[in-house]
C-alpha cells in the first residue's frame, strides 16, 4: 500500500487534495496501459505460435498408410465421429503391375479384367503403358456430359458437327437440326458419332477446346494420370492417350448414371428430332459392339451388358464392357490395341472367362 504523503506548509488544503486526486488517476491510467500492453504482447505470441503450428508444423502431419482408412489425418473429418481421410483408391480395383498375365493368352497389347464388387484386379497385361484410344474417349465425353451438362438442352447442329476426320462414323447429322443433349449422347455411344461427340462438346463446353480441358480436368479428379486428350472423339493426335487402367476408372465413374447403362445396352436407338427447317425427323442408330449385335459370340460365363468399341488404325481395335456373372457380379473389361475386331471379341471372350473363378 502506497505511504500517505504529508501535505507541505506551502499548500493549502484545498490544493493538496487536487494534486493528490490528479496523481492517483494517472497512476490508474498508467495501470491501464500496462495492462493493455500486456495483453497485446500475449496476442502476439499466441498469433505468432499458431502461424508456425499451422502453417509449418502442420506439414509435418501425414498419413502413415495412404490407403488406409483407419489412419487418422490432421483437419479432415471423415464419417461418423472419427477424424480420418478416405483413401484415393476407396471403392477401386487398385494394381501397380501385372496381375495373372499367363491365365489367358491374348494377343491384344493391353488387357484387363476388373472384379467391380470385389474391388479385385482379376487379370492386368500392361495397363499402364500409353497408347491412342481412338472412339473410347468418348467415355469421358459422355462422363463430362452427365455431370456438367442440361440432358433436356435442345441443341441446334452447327459446322463444327462437320469438323471431324474423314471416314469416321457418324450419326448422320445435318447443320440445323435440333436435337436433345440426351439425344446426342445416346447417338454418340451406340453408333459412335463422332458428329454428336463435336455437338456435345461445343454444347457442354461453350466451345470444343473448353470441353477438351473439362475433359482433361476431369481425368485428374478421377486419378488418370495416363490419359490426355485433344480432341472429344478419339481422332488420332500427338498428346490424345489413354490406358487400360484409366479407362477403367473413367468406365467406373460413369456406371453411377442409369443412362449410362441403359445406353450401352441398347442395340438400336430411335431418335426423333426437326431437321434444320423445323419438320420432323427420324434416324435409328446401330450399336457397333459386336457383342450386342449378335456377330461375335458372347461367352458362356458372363452375360455381357455392352460398352464402347473404338477403332483407328494407330489405336488399333478397342473394347471396353461391363457384364455379371451368373450371380449378378458386375466386371469392366477392357482390350486395347487389338490386330483386328474379330481378334478383339477372341481376346475378349479368353479374358471374360476368368469372371467369377
Amino acid at each position: 500500500m502506497r505511504k500517505t504523503e504529508q501535505k507541505p506548509d506551502y499548500y493549502t488544503q484545498r490544493e493538496w487534495n487536487r494534486i493528490q486526486a490528479r496523481e492517483t488517476e494517472e497512476r490508474q491510467k498508467n495501470l491501464k496501459l500496462a495492462l493493455i500492453a500486456t495483453f497485446l504482447l500475449v496476442l502476439t505470441a499466441c498469433a505468432i505460435w499458431a502461424v508456425y503450428f499451422y502453417v509449418f508444423r502442420s506439414h509435418d502431419v501425414s498419413l502413415l498408410e495412404a490407403y488406409s482408412d483407419s489412419s487418422t489425418v490432421f483437419g479432415l473429418p471423415g464419417a461418423g465421429d472419427r477424424m480420418s481421410a478416405d483413401p484415393f483408391s476407396k471403392g477401386l480395383c487398385v494394381t501397380d503391375s501385372d496381375v495373372n498375365p499367363d491365365a489367358v493368352f491374348i494377343t491384344s497389347t493391353e488387357g484387363a479384367l476388373f472384379d467391380v464388387t470385389g474391388q479385385k484386379v482379376i487379370y492386368a497385361k500392361d495397363i499402364f503403358e500409353q497408347r491412342p484410344q481412338a472412339s473410347l474417349t468418348k467415355l469421358m465425353t459422355a462422363l463430362v456430359a452427365f455431370k456438367y451438362g442440361n440432358l433436356d438442352d435442345v441443341v441446334t447442329v452447327t459446322e463444327t458437327a462437320n469438323d471431324i476426320e474423314e471416314g469416321s462414323s457418324v450419326c448422320g447429322l445435318h447443320v440445323g437440326d435440333q436435337l436433345t443433349l440426351k439425344q446426342l449422347v445416346y447417338g454418340m455411344l451406340i453408333a459412335s458419332g463422332n458428329d454428336a461427340a463435336m455437338m456435345v462438346a461445343e454444347h457442354v463446353g461453350g466451345s470444343v477446346d473448353k470441353f477438351v480441358q473439362m475433359m482433361n480436368d476431369e481425368s485428374v479428379k478421377l486419378g488418370a494420370t495416363h490419359t490426355h486428350f485433344v480432341n472429344p472423339y478419339g481422332m488420332t493426335q500427338d498428346n490424345h492417350y489413354t490406358c487400360a487402367y484409366d479407362v477403367y476408372l473413367t468406365f467406373n465413374a460413369l456406371m453411377q448414371y442409369d443412362l449410362f447403362l441403359d445406353i450401352i445396352g441398347r442395340k438400336t436407338y430411335y431418335a426423333e428430332y426437326k431437321d434444320g427447317t423445323g419438320d420432323a425427323y427420324g434416324n435409328t442408330w446401330t450399336t457397333t459392339d459386336h457383342y450386342l449385335d449378335g456377330s461375335a459370340e458372347t461367352p458362356d460365363n458372363v452375360t455381357v451388358y455392352g460398352g464402347k468399341t473404338g477403332t483407328t488404325d494407330a489405336a488399333g481395335a478397342c473394347l471396353s464392357i461391363l457384364s455379371k456373372d451368373a450371380y449378378g457380379n458386375p466386371y469392366i473389361s477392357v482390350i486395347l490395341n487389338s490386330q483386328d475386331k474379330e481378334q478383339l471379341y477372341v481376346d475378349m471372350t479368353q479374358i471374360l472367362s476368368l469372371a467369377g473363378k
